[in-house]
């Protein structure tokens, strides 16, 4: 399916008016998620690896415990409906999250909101071994963002990456922000890839509920263009999670844990 589209438009542009223009604008799909029969809830993304998104979205959300759980999922993008079969179903966190409809802005629409008891049944990263020179941070972040070219058509998505200590691994991109999360994590779980030792790369804001998810999908580390928030900072530092946000031309801000980026003085 495309994941843009093309639109007539206005523009103006230093007192000129140009009409009949065209600009091309992410897509929004709205995809209803069925679990053994039963509707759970509609999450609005971009109609791109959906499987995953599901496995991802269901995973975060404590519904099943991971892929062993599911044994079959029919995506029906004629209809955006997506049906799983699963052997296993957190009964509670099903009924809880029932029917919800799941937009595709940044505010809390997710959940009212990721309380602290979430996280403190996440892994501590501690023992995290993997560490970054500065220069491999800034040529990570120049790689991610020249793959980002949903982003640099539309302006209108976000971004995700999975990277390991030397490369760019694979980057997702959504509507929604904590869907291209999921996206990654899905793909994660699916190719059974260890990622003790990958970092997540990420375009916008570390919030709370940004760095619950790095710390589920199971990386130590998570780089950022943008700023984190104050209790993102307090949970990296709990957890032992590297939060480095700001990066840019050659500049960056470590805001937690910075013994795993190798500065020299």
């Amino acid at each position: 399916m495309e994941t843009s589209a093309s639109e007539k438009m206005v523009r103006y542009e230093r007192g000129e008016v140009k009409r009949d223009q065209e600009a091309l604008v992410a897509v929004e799909y709205p995809l209803t998620i069925y679990v053994n029969r039963e509707e759970l809830v509609t999450i609005v993304c971009t109609p791109e690896y959906l499987e995953d998104l599901v496995i991802g979205f269901l995973t975060s959300e404590g519904v099943i415990r991971g892929i062993q759980d599911v044994d079959q999922i029919e995506i029906v993008e004629s209809t955006g409906h997506a049906y799983v079969t699963a052997n296993f179903v957190n009964k509670f966190n099903a009924k809880y999250r029932a029917k919800r409809y799941i937009t595709s802005c940044c505010g809390k629409s997710r959940e009212n909101f990721y309380f602290q008891s979430d996280a403190s049944l996440l892994e501590s990263f501690n023992e995290t071994s993997i560490s970054l020179k500065p220069e491999t941070i800034f040529r990570l972040m120049m790689d991610f963002e020249e793959a980002s070219q949903t982003f640099h058509r539309t302006g209108g998505v976000h971004n995700a990456g999975l990277c390991s200590a030397e490369e760019v691994l694979l980057t997702r991109m959504d509507i929604g922000r904590h869907n291209a999360l999921d996206k990654i994590y899905g793909y994660c779980l699916e190719a059974g890839m260890s990622v003790n030792d990958k970092i997540v790369i990420f375009s916008g804001r570390i919030s709370s509920e940004i760095l619950v998810k790095t710390a589920k999908i199971g990386c130590g580390i998570i780089l950022s263009r943008s700023a984190p928030t104050e209790l993102a900072i307090q949970m990296a530092e709990e957890l032992g999670i590297t939060a480095v946000g700001f990066i840019r031309d050659e500049t960056m801000n470590i805001y937690s844990r910075p013994e795993r980026i190798l500065i020299e003085n």
